[in-house]
């Protein structure tokens, strides 16, 4: 019978249990969703403020004034000044190189020779011409003596045969002065070619030297910067000073070095490959005092300039990390992000000059964003802490009024 009985109470029972969850559902606790989180950014509020360009260029360093160091006559090597190598220094008029001169003091020795055979055949010619004059007197010829008679021509002949031999003295002596090469001008060395008691041939290489005095760079400049300086042009109308803005050399070989110099000219034609105006910066005396315990300026050295231009009053500067594509910034108004389309006048390495689109008083956000649409809410960095630093100032002055008020207390009850 219990068997009989025992599905109808599984049954029951399960229907029990089904009536009783039906009835009595568990219960969820459901909170407020979480709020999105806003991003936190660091910003700059604009002011406008006082702003002096300067104009970044490259150039390699070149001599103003470069020779080729050839000798006039040929000869051997004999002596070569022990400063005639890559990178010697000389001075003006110092010997550098100097050749065999036996031969050419045999030539100056010749010429002279034939110098005082020349002066006595032209002494015996004048002796000649004038006993002719006296003959014609003696006679009592009438008028003066025809010019075969004076013997003119043969007097004019020694004449020139001295004036030759005296060109050709004075050649031989040149010849041989020229066997002793002299420095143009102080400088320095380049590069050599020849070596001692090499055998050298009137127009050979023997070595390339630069002067020393001045050092100079070209450098290119872009069209957009051209608006910012005031460079040196000249006119053909007298009287025109040009002007000659600071340019700052930065060479960093072996280490960092600063040198002052000035552009001098600029060019009178744009250059074809690089459709760039090009201008011309000069270092005055590169190896004088100023290159004292610094290292200096090499030829062919690669530098940066900076070329000083114009001031700019009320100028709005943005870092370039806050300039997006180029083109657009973010701000902040109202504790949201607008975006904001800019026009830049002139631009750097670091920082952008505002031509349009900005304003004293906009709030520059400097962060970094990724695709950020306008109107996302943010908290700024800057305002956080000072909120802050407020509230915990609040803080302690409250715990302070409160230690005070508890002191006050025990002294009223003492």
């Amino acid at each position: 019978m219990s068997k009989r009985l025992l599905p109808f109470i599984i049954i029951i029972v399960l229907g029990a249990v089904s009536w009783l969850i039906y009835h009595n559902p568990p219960e969820v606790q459901r909170g407020t969703p979480p709020q999105a989180s806003r991003i936190s950014v660091d910003t700059q509020v604009l002011a406008p403020q006082s702003f002096q360009v300067r104009v970044k260029s490259y150039g390699r360093v070149q001599p103003r004034t470069q020779s080729v160091l050839l000798p006039q006559v040929a000869g051997q090597i004999v002596w070569i000044n022990p400063d005639f190598r890559a990178g010697g220094f000389f001075e003006r008029d110092e010997e550098l190189i100097r050749l065999d001169s036996r031969d050419y003091q045999a030539a100056v020795a010749q010429a002279e020779a034939s110098l005082m055979s020349a002066r006595q055949t032209l002494a015996e010619a004048r002796a000649r011409s004038a006993q002719a004059a006296a003959d014609w007197q003696r006679l009592g010829n009438a008028g003066e003596a025809p010019a075969l008679v004076l013997r003119t021509p043969q007097l004019n002949a020694a004449k020139a045969a001295v004036a030759s031999a005296e060109a050709s003295l004075a050649t031989a002596k040149l010849n041989l002065e020229r066997t002793r090469i002299r420095a143009p001008y102080a400088g320095r060395v380049l590069s050599t070619e020849v070596d001692l008691g090499q055998v050298v041939a009137s127009g050979t290489t023997l070595g390339q030297i630069f002067a020393a005095d001045v050092l100079e760079v070209r450098l290119p400049l872009q069209n957009r910067d051209l608006a910012y300086l005031q460079l040196p042009e000249e006119y053909r109308i007298e009287g025109v000073a040009p002007v000659q803005p600071k340019v700052e050399i930065r060479s960093d070989l072996v280490r960092p070095e600063r040198w002052q110099g000035r552009i001098v000219q600029t060019e009178g034609a744009i250059d074809e490959t690089s459709r760039q105006l090009h201008v011309l910066a000069r270092i005055d005396d590169p190896y004088g005092e100023k290159a004292l315990d610094r290292v200096p300026l090499k030829v062919g050295e690669y530098v940066t300039a900076l070329i000083e231009g114009v001031e700019i009053e009320h100028a709005l500067l943005i870092p370039n990390k806050a300039i997006y594509q180029g083109s657009y910034v973010y701000l902040v108004q109202d504790g949201r992000l607008q975006r904001r389309e800019v026009d830049i006048a002139w631009q750097d390495d670091s920082q952008a000059l505002i031509g349009a689109g900005l304003q004293a008083g906009d709030e520059l956000v400097l962060t970094s964003l990724g695709q950020v649409v306008s109107g996302t809410e943010v908290r700024v960095r800057g305002a956080e802490t000072a909120v802050q630093a407020a509230a915990e100032g609040t803080e302690v002055r409250d715990a302070d009024a409160a230690a005070s008020d508890n002191g006050s207390a025990k002294g009223d009850r003492t």
